[in-house]
């Protein structure tokens, strides 16, 4: 697994999208290795993390070079390994692709979302990101994307077969460490819920100022995720949270303390500009929370009921409904309901399953050494 900063607890979709699918890999019997980024893990050597081999390698600590540079890295290591499959996630990392097909590899790409979209990125390293979709497109030998709207449109534009693999959402509401409600003065049910990095098109400066609009008693507007410490929107949400009483920043969260947050929120919104397929927004429908979410494409395909999406960017609307969530909430039923049909239709070890079909079907190795779908006594599968 190459294109990721790392595993595991590291902050980011894809990431969250790696830690689970390779977790659910491993029980299948397979070897997997995943590529990180040295700034985004504990450790400087390489290590095992529930069966999974983590190779921590040097990275730029420049946020436009350091995705690239540190999977070119990656690859020629992951060359030395003789893997039977290298599975690319993300459109930036993807532009190694072609150099992955020269060195003779079977390739796997993921589609997250379309990057080339974010506001951080001017026009020439736009152009770069689509270039990068491009080589994923053309010289891997299978294609995934995260959701449907994604393979639709790479299948249209490309004329090459994508496979719709979403992702999935895992719930544990055993042993929460509730704590972390008194750690930031928290109280259960009374406050608003977001998960995301600070970024741009996350857009918490659109909540806060909805929320802030709102006037509700007794209840804060919690802010979980962090961001670049040389981001000009980080210290722009940093200031206005500070101006903006019940405002809570919590910075990164994760295990049990991130559950807990979840568990006992009392509404979960999600105002980005852009998605892939938004693992937090799943993560707040399986802990059975009422939410929002802005109408862009990516979350429209959740097929929410039409109440809960607002017009993007549209502050005023967002803060009428944060009231009328937060006044009216839905019965214990209606969330249990909604809780079991995403974690039925969202589940990981399916996901897994899925992948390692495709895995099979490209990869060039002996026929003995890929998955054996069981847990028991696994042979040396597909690397």
């Amino acid at each position: 697994m190459i294109g990721l900063r790392g595993i595991p607890n590291v902050q980011g979709g894809v990431e969250t999208h790696v830690e689970q699918l390779v977790s659910n890999l491993v029980e299948l019997g397979a070897d997997v290795h995943v590529f990180a980024r040295k700034n985004y893990v504990v450790d400087t050597k390489p290590y095992i993390w529930r069966g999974i081999t983590v190779h921590p390698l040097w990275a730029p600590r420049n946020t436009r070079l350091e995705a690239i540079l540190h999977t070119a890295l990656a690859l020629f290591k992951a060359r030395l390994l003789n893997p039977d499959i290298v599975h690319i996630h993300a459109v930036g990392p993807s532009l190694v692709a072609p150099l992955a097909r020269i060195l003779g590899l079977r390739v796997v790409f993921t589609h997250h979302g379309y990057d080339y979209d974010r506001e951080k990125w001017n026009s020439v390293e736009k152009r770069i990101l689509q270039l990068g979709e491009w080589a994923g497109m053309r010289f891997s030998h299978a294609r995934i994307a995260i959701a449907k709207h994604i393979a639709d449109r790479m299948q249209k534009d490309f004329r090459s077969p994508v496979h719709f693999i979403p992702n999935g959402v895992k719930v544990d509401t055993k042993d929460l460490e509730d704590s972390v409600l008194q750690e930031f003065a928290l109280q259960r049910g009374r406050y608003i819920l977001l998960v995301a990095r600070l970024v741009a098109e996350k857009r918490q400066l659109d909540l806060i100022e909805a929320f802030a609009r709102t006037n509700l008693k007794d209840t804060k507007l919690v802010l979980v995720g962090g961001g670049d410490l040389d981001s000009e929107y980080v210290t722009a949400v940093q200031d206005r949270a500070k101006a903006t009483p019940g405002v809570v920043l919590t910075g990164v969260q994760s295990g049990r303390k991130l559950a807990s947050l979840f568990a006992n929120s009392g509404l979960f919104v999600l105002p980005s500009s852009h998605e892939g397929m938004p693992i937090a927004l799943l993560e707040a429908m399986a802990h059975g929370l009422p939410v929002l979410a802005s109408d862009i494409e990516a979350n429209l395909g959740l097929a929410l009921d039409q109440s809960s999406y607002f017009p993007l960017g549209n502050i005023h609307r967002l803060s009428e409904m944060l009231r009328d969530r937060m006044e009216n909430a839905p019965g214990a039923r209606t969330s249990q309901r909604q809780s079991s049909r995403i974690l039925s239709k969202y589940d990981w070890r399916t996901i897994g399953l899925k992948t390692a079909e495709i895995y099979k079907s490209i990869a060039s190795a002996n026929p003995h050494r890929v998955y054996q779908q069981t847990k028991r006594n696994p042979e040396p599968a597909t690397r």
